[in-house]
């Protein structure tokens, strides 16, 4: 439960931290935290607030489609580049620090396309919850001055769906999301085709009416993780379903993670290497 005064007063202190930056372009993808702040950008600041989606090969089509229908329903000024990832050698061997460089490079695009528009700042939806996990993309952030309203409104992912289900946002209860390429394990090499079997692989279980879940990638083997409450579900209904399915896209082994579906999950391997901290 949250507090809802104090959500109140820290969606106050949004407003007047966007006002005082005076224009903005936002790196929108359509999900709970960037549609939110788009959604007070453009609010406070009309079209001076330029919602941006990267179209790439790590984020699934519809994800690109509702980010562009909620663009036109909300009437954010907005704008869609395409971006390569895989283009990025020390993404596609896939580091740790991937998403330094995923998120260094994407945010220099960004910074451009302000410049060029006369936009004075690039604003990222990341929130105070997201300091609780290994995110290398907070790094190249701050190295290149990307602003982030949301944690410095001090916004918990809780608060931000709160709020944007009292302000009518269809995204206040959207399933976490993340692009595929956090479905590998470091070190496993990141292919074109390796994104695409993943993406089919959720998108099979989305069409199952599954809602929370994620498809980790272990070269032959298949490693779901659901919300416990659907585990159930998995391993009796729809088992012999999904392991056919998933056999018929390239996966020998499909195993059921009995811990259920955690936000970077993967990086439980960096807390536990020898001096791995993060």
């Amino acid at each position: 439960m949250i507090n809802d005064k104090i959500a109140d007063e820290k969606m106050a202190l949004l407003r007047e931290i966007l006002r005082k930056l005076t224009s903005v372009v936002v790196a929108y993808s359509g999900g709970v935290d960037s549609t939110f702040l788009m959604w007070v950008a453009a609010d406070e600041l009309g079209s001076s607030a330029l919602a941006v989606t990267a179209r790439s090969e790590t984020y699934p089509e519809w994800e690109s489609r509702e980010a562009a229908s909620l663009a036109e329903r909300f009437k954010f000024r907005s704008r869609v580049i395409e971006t390569s990832e895989l283009a990025i050698p020390n993404f596609r061997s896939n580091p740790p620090e991937r998403c330094y460089y995923c998120k260094s490079e994407l945010f220099e695009t960004l910074l451009r396309i302000a410049a060029e528009g006369g936009f004075r700042h690039v604003a990222v939806g990341a929130t105070v919850s997201d300091r609780s996990d290994y995110r290398p993309g907070h790094k190249a952030a701050e190295e290149l001055g990307v602003v982030s309203p949301l944690i410095d409104a001090g916004l918990t992912k809780d608060e931000i769906r709160g709020l944007s289900r009292k302000v009518g946002l269809p995204t206040w209860n959207k399933p976490e999301f993340a692009c595929l390429a956090s479905r590998f394990p470091y070190y496993e090499e990141i292919t074109e085709v390796k994104l695409m079997r993943v993406a089919h692989a959720e998108d099979f279980l989305r069409s199952l009416g599954i809602r929370q879940f994620r498809v980790r990638h272990h070269g032959n083997m298949a490693r779901i993780e659901v919300d416990p409450e659907t585990i159930q579900t998995i391993m009796t209904v729809e088992r012999e379903k999904i392991a056919r399915h998933f056999r018929s896209l390239g996966f020998d082994h499909v195993a059921i993670d009995l811990e259920g579906y955690r936000q970077g999950s993967l990086n439980v391997s960096l807390k536990e290497s020898p001096g791995g901290k993060i």
